[in-house]
């Protein structure tokens, strides 16, 4: 008996009666189907704050500013090296605190390893929390400077600020001292830069990097020490008669020839 044609169609062909299947769209990679935001944010933790990596630049601003807080702290710029060894010698200038925490420079002269009391109680808390934490010195490569030198300085690097004037160098103090920057890690440069940041925004110093000498440039003002103590009637303890005060005091000065006595004794930088 012969088969049928239909019989025939039927086993040919028999999807023809299955209607169509939609195709599935396919997925988009992992990394494009991420909204920006949500990378952004996997990627911060990963990361050091950014206040904390931004270079702390300075500014003319930044300069007439250190120069008026320090004329408002009474302090005179040291003209030549027979002013700097009188100024040594009545203990105005104390020496740069060297420690374990903290070295100088090898190419710094002796005579410019002086600074003012407060900027020495500043260098020796900051090395001193530095080696804390990252077991290592910090290193001054520039303090004191005379007016002679700076402009002598002037001649030969052009980076050097000013040796008269609204935006003098602030090293003719004796309030500014240079740490420097080289063989510092990401983790102790962010470190400095924030604990540095934080005390400027409390008003006891001011603080710029500089890249030419590769070094941290700070002014420390007379505020960075705590208050003197006094006893009941009202005059400081500073352990000098007010006799002795007058008599330290040299006539046509501002400043008081008057060392703190909680002050430690202890290829250099030639920027501002």
């Amino acid at each position: 008996m012969p088969r049928t044609r239909v019989h025939k169609q039927a086993v040919a062909n028999p999807c023809a009666a299955l209607p169509a299947t939609p195709s599935r769209p396919r997925p988009l990679a992992a990394s494009k189907a991420r909204p920006p935001e949500t990378r952004r944010e996997a990627d911060l933790p990963r990361r050091t704050p950014v206040s904390l990596t931004l270079p702390l630049r300075g500014s003319y601003a930044s300069l007439v500013r250190q120069n008026e807080r320090t004329e408002a702290d009474g302090l005179e710029r040291i003209q030549d090296d027979q002013d700097l060894r009188n100024r040594i010698a009545r203990k105005m200038l104390v020496r740069v605190p060297v420690s374990a925490a903290l070295t100088v420079n090898a190419s710094l002269p002796a005579d410019r390893r002086y600074c003012r009391p407060w900027t020495a109680r500043f260098l020796s808390e900051l090395a001193r929390a530095h080696a804390a934490l990252f077991h290592r010195p910090l290193t001054v490569s520039s303090a004191v400077r005379t007016v002679e030198y700076q402009k002598r300085l002037m001649q030969i690097n052009g980076n050097a600020a000013a040796a008269e004037g609204d935006i003098a160098s602030p090293h003719l103090t004796g309030a500014t001292i240079d740490i420097a920057k080289v063989g510092l890690s990401r983790k102790e440069l962010a470190w400095m830069r924030g604990r540095l940041l934080a005390l400027e925004g409390a008003g006891k110093l001011d603080v710029e990097e500089e890249f030419e000498q590769t070094c941290f440039h700070i002014t420390v003002y007379k505020s960075y020490l705590p208050p003197a103590r006094t006893n009941n009637l009202g005059q400081q303890k500073t352990g000098q008669s007010t006799a002795a005060q007058r008599k330290a005091q040299q006539p046509g000065s501002r400043e008081t020839r008057q060392a703190d006595p909680g002050a430690p004794v202890g290829t250099a930088s030639q920027g501002q």
